[in-house]
This record gives structure tokens, C-alpha cells and sequence, in this order.
């Protein structure tokens, strides 16, 4: 491509939104830091209600990705769910299903995030998530309250779809998609304890799990888990802040 003499070629910028990246950042430390208070998923709770919704998620299908079955989800008012899935599939899986609570929504999340560098993809990747969770409703969800949050979630992206720019749902996916990296830190405690009451009931946690099926103690798992979910964070962001090609 050639230009006329006079002609001045602007320069394209590293990143064009670098400001609003530079917003999310800001807001996703404010989760981070308000979900360690006391009572800071009630004050966060449609985010902690999402982050929840991933963690179990990423149970069912990482059991399903083993070759189990993805038999069920329940999402309580309280914030705690649980995914029911059966399967003789070794304890190599057993681990791995374990696992994909804690570091499925991370990896998730970091695909959002990469994605959403597109701000033309942003209104497809609502679309995908407002059909997701309908999908997710009608295969596995089991109780009320799932069912309604569910659906009030896959209205809000579908509104945000229709009637936000470009760049209001850009920011939207961004703010989804590093949610759901940081899911773990919602109940951070959680990967350093050896079981959790859900519904009343206690169950053994998921880095226990993974503890029984393999070798070394529950907080060794918590803590690899911990790094291993700051190190898949940081490459997403990453690879979503760097400079378009020209």
C-alpha cells in the first residue's frame, strides 16, 4: 500500500484501551482484597454467586473430559454449591476432576480475557455466555435457586449485548472472565483446609481430594494450586494487554 507524499500515516497505539484494562485492574483488586473480609462474598454476592457457579462447573466438565458423567449442579442462596458426577475412572482422574474446580474458571477466565483484545468479539463471547448458562440450566442445574440465578445471569449478558457499545461490553467480558481467575480466592482458606459445610452437610475439600488420590498432604495441593492459578493469571493478562501486531 502506498501513500501520497503529503500524507501523514498515524502510528497505531500498543493498545488502544489500555485505560480501561487499566480500570478492570483496579477493580479486580478491590474483589480480590473485599472477598478476604469478613462477610465479603455477601457484599459481593452476585460476583460470589458467578465465581461459585464457575468452581462447580469446572468440576462437571472436567469429569467429563475424563470420560465420567456430569450428573447434576445446585447452587445454594448461602454461595455454596456442589456438582454431583459418577465414573470409575482411576484416581489419576479423581485428582484431575478435583483440580478442575480450582483451576478450570482460571483458565476460563484467562481465555476471556485473551479473547475480549477483540472489542469486535466482545458481543459474540456475551451471546456465548448468555447460551451457555441456559444450557447449563436445562442439562444439569437441580434446584430453584440455581435455576433463577442462572437465568437472571444469562438475561443481564444478553442485555448487555443488545444495548451496550462495544466497549461497555468489552469491559463486561474483561470483568467475567477475571471473575472467574479469581474464583479460588473467594474462599482462599478453603484450599488450605481438609473439608468444607456445604448445605449443612460436610464434605471433604477439593485439594483433599486430590490429596487421598495422589501422595502429600491437602495444604501442599493448596499451595501449588495457589501459584499455579497466579501463574495462569498473569499469562492471560499477558497475552491480553500485548500491542496488536500493525
Amino acid at each position: 500500500m502506498s501513500f501520497p507524499p503529503n500524507a501523514s500515516v498515524r502510528a497505531p497505539t500498543p493498545l488502544a484501551d489500555a485505560h480501561p484494562l487499566r480500570s478492570l485492574l483496579y477493580v479486580l483488586t478491590i474483589i480480590a482484597v473485599v472477598w478476604q473480609l469478613p462477610y465479603g462474598h455477601l457484599l459481593l454476592y452476585p460476583l460470589s454467586l458467578l465465581a461459585t457457579c464457575a468452581h462447580e462447573l469446572g468440576h462437571g466438565f472436567t469429569a467429563m473430559l475424563v470420560g465420567a458423567e456430569f450428573r447434576s449442579f445446585v447452587l445454594h442462596a448461602d454461595g455454596s454449591g456442589l456438582a454431583l458426577w459418577q465414573g470409575s475412572t482411576g484416581r489419576l482422574a479423581t485428582a484431575l476432576v478435583a483440580a478442575g474446580g480450582l483451576l478450570g474458571p482460571t483458565l476460563a477466565g484467562s481465555l476471556l480475557l485473551i479473547l475480549a483484545r477483540s472489542s469486535r468479539l466482545s458481543r459474540t463471547l456475551l451471546w456465548l455466555l448468555a447460551g451457555g448458562l441456559l444450557a447449563v440450566v436445562v442439562c444439569w442445574t437441580r434446584n430453584p435457586f440455581g435455576v433463577v440465578f442462572l437465568v437472571g445471569a444469562a438475561a443481564f449478558f444478553a442485555a448487555v449485548a443488545l444495548w451496550l457499545g462495544e466497549r461497555g461490553g468489552t469491559f463486561v467480558v474483561r470483568l467475567t472472565g477475571a471473575v472467574l481467575c479469581l474464583s479460588w480466592l473467594q474462599h482462599v482458606d478453603y484450599l488450605f483446609s481438609a473439608g468444607a459445610t456445604i448445605n449443612g452437610m460436610r464434605h471433604a475439600s477439593d485439594t483433599a481430594v486430590i490429596a487421598q488420590a495422589l501422595w502429600l498432604p491437602y495444604w501442599f495441593w493448596g499451595a501449588a494450586i495457589a501459584l499455579l492459578s497466579f501463574a495462569v493469571l498473569a499469562c492471560g493478562l499477558w497475552a491480553a494487554t500485548r500491542p496488536h501486531p500493525p
